[in-house]
């Protein structure tokens, strides 16, 4: 296939589709990808409590380790289309390979000992922040990586930025990403389908850059599904000051999407708009990751869609745990499900 890649051809048999960056030669790079996309969901999974304590820092070390690794890993991957020199390039990459494998254990053995059962401090974003903006960047890259990897002819680095950040790459790895962490978290119905709504957005903003009207025009149903579920809620009284903060932060994030979604299509894609809209959508997406990981052991607790299992040696009485960390403030109707 032509180096336009299986996206065009798709776009071909004039199917509103955007642009997949991929060709048969970036294979090998998909499957590393994706199987980055699962590590960071099933490192999310097993570090993240179930049991609405907050996690070890220990256990947030060497989750940020292996993230960072990632981040290292693709970067090596995307050295292979900078550099001339293939053999060089390879070398890096299998140097990051080893380095992922090593470090996060070396990393693991020291916090045992600097650590050792310490928790994070729950009121604190530092941990959320930077698992946040390592998870945020690792995807940002994997994006500019296939946008030099389908391109037919060389890329500049503004142009190559723009495209990754706009990419199904970026978008859908970080869509997966919150989507597992929203089935797993303890959040309440009108949180949950409210910040379901800024992930429903990541899968949608493909379509802007390619197709500005279809894309501006899902988004606009979804912006308007989220509103009028806002003001059902509102009329039956069921907002409470937390929960109306975070939706004040929804209505901005769409806010920002559509100005800078609707500079797109003003434009005609121009590489400084499509790097607003990227980077606007990274950012909330980012924004949404860090709340996303804090919530799991700061807030109110309430059913996940999907309850995980809990270990015996870290299973903790709802009772024991608001004991253990007083910051829960769960209600009888919202404590996690635990099984029948």
């Amino acid at each position: 296939m032509s180096g336009a890649g299986v996206g065009t051809a798709v776009r071909s048999m004039f199917l509103p589709i955007p642009s997949l960056l991929f060709a048969p030669a970036l294979l090998p790079f998909a499957a590393i990808a994706l199987a980055m996309v699962g590590v960071t969901i099933f490192l999310l999974g097993m570090v993240l409590p179930a049991n609405g304590l907050p996690p070890l820092i220990t256990q947030m070390v060497i989750a940020l380790a292996v993230l960072g690794g990632g981040s290292l890993l693709l970067l090596s991957l995307l050295y292979v289309f900078l550099d001339p020199n293939g053999t060089d390039a390879w070398t890096w990459v299998l140097l990051s390979f080893n380095f992922m494998m090593m470090f996060p254990a070396g990393i693991w053995f020291v916090g045992l000992i600097l650590f050792r059962d310490r928790r994070v401090n729950a009121k604190s974003w530092f941990w959320p922040t930077t698992l946040s903006i390592v998870t945020t960047g690792s995807e940002a890259i994997m994006g500019v990586l296939f946008a030099y990897g389908a391109s037919t002819s060389p890329l500049a680095a503004l142009p190559a930025l723009a495209t990754g950040l706009s990419s199904v790459w970026f978008f859908w790895s970080m869509a997966g990403v919150m989507a597992a962490l929203l089935v797993w978290a303890p959040l309440g119905v009108l949180e949950r389908w409210a910040l379901l709504t800024l992930t429903g957005a990541a899968v949608l903003a493909p379509w802007v850059p390619p197709y500005p009207l279809v894309g501006g025009l899902a988004m606009s149903v979804l912006m308007a599904v989220a509103f009028l579920a806002l003001v059902r809620a509102l009329q039956r009284g069921r907002v409470a000051l937390g929960e109306g903060r975070l939706l004040i932060a929804v209505a901005g994030a769409f806010l920002a999407m559509t100005a800078t979604g609707l500079g797109v299509a003003l434009t005609g894609g121009a590489v400084l708009a499509l790097l607003a809209f990227g980077s606007v959508m990274g950012v909330i997406m980012g924004v949404e990751a860090a709340y996303l990981i804090r919530r799991y052991y700061r807030g109110k607790m309430a059913r996940p869609w999907i309850a995980r299992l809990v270990d015996d040696a870290d299973a903790v009485p709802v009772e024991s745990a608001l004991r253990s960390a007083p910051h829960l403030e769960a209600r009888p109707s919202e404590r996690p499900f635990t099984g029948p």
